[in-house]
């Protein structure tokens, strides 16, 4: 049985915890720096939204699970070390811009939800039958936080990636608002809105890695029993791990132009 940490950051015990639990298993540790440490405060202390949708619209690959199921070796993606036969989601990855700063709206799931209580995820779900990815999208960010679908503009995707404790194939849908959007989220399933700075993500002390190692699952390495890396982000109060912080880590390297953290070695 993993040991349950309520511990919600592995640098800085500060941050308030709530309900969610990180199932940090007996054996982990912490792992490399940033993927972005080596570069200055000055390439770090701010990110424009016209810069990240240039990034992500020159890289954007068709957001077809078929398509992107090939390629799995992609660091930002589960290290369960297969791909499930998942149900399609889509997360809304809704960023804008104020102060002259790209900002990423994120949310706080809910404890009247039967999984994943207070953890931080972008918004988005499952698909209906016969739902694209850009529609299921918008429909969930408007069910779960009252974004308006009109005001979303869809400009590419990051690598779908699978979850494995709900059993879904997750495309990260990144879209922008035209300003600060006005949300109203669904008590049910929302129990707090916010939103970060990306350039907040980038400072200090604000990234960590820890390399965990659960027996009966892959790591990185493929063999049962090897390492991979879990992400945490600290900042707003919160703490921003698993596929949250994926996400979130593959866009930032993404507008940096910098590789994602490396692979480590089985123990």
């Amino acid at each position: 049985m993993p040991l349950v940490s309520r511990v919600m950051s592995p640098t800085d015990p500060r941050h308030r915890t709530g309900p969610q639990e990180i199932p940090r298993p007996p054996s982990h540790r912490l792992g490399g720096d940033a993927p972005w440490a080596h570069l200055g405060v000055d390439v770090r202390s701010s990110v424009r939204l016209d810069t990240v949708v240039s990034a992500v619209t020159s890289r954007d690959r068709a957001a077809d699970a078929d398509t992107v199921a090939a390629e799995v070796s992609e660091f930002s993606r589960s290290f369960a070390g297969a791909f499930p036969d998942a149900n399609p989601a889509a997360v809304l990855v809704a960023l804008f811009e104020e102060d002259g700063e790209a900002r990423v709206l994120l949310t706080v799931r809910s404890s009247r939800l039967r999984s994943h209580q207070g953890e931080v995820a972008f918004p988005g779900g499952k698909l209906d039958a016969d739902e694209g990815i850009d529609e299921g999208a918008r429909r969930e960010a408007h069910e779960e936080v009252g974004l308006d679908p009109a005001l979303v503009q869809i400009v590419g995707h990051l690598t779908a990636m699978p979850t494995v404790s709900s059993n879904t194939l997750m495309t990260p849908v990144v879209a922008v608002l035209d300003s600060r959007p006005v949300t109203s989220p669904a008590p049910d399933e929302v129990s707090r809105v916010f939103d970060v700075a990306l350039a907040d993500l980038l400072a200090d002390g604000v990234f960590a890695e820890e390399l965990w190692a659960v027996p009966g699952r892959n790591g990185v390495d493929g063999e049962l029993g090897g390492e991979f890396p879990v992400w945490f982000f600290s900042v707003a109060d919160e703490t921003i791990w698993g596929a949250t912080a994926r996400v979130l880590t593959e866009l930032l390297c993404l507008v940096l132009e910098v590789p994602g953290p490396s692979s480590p070695r089985r123990r």
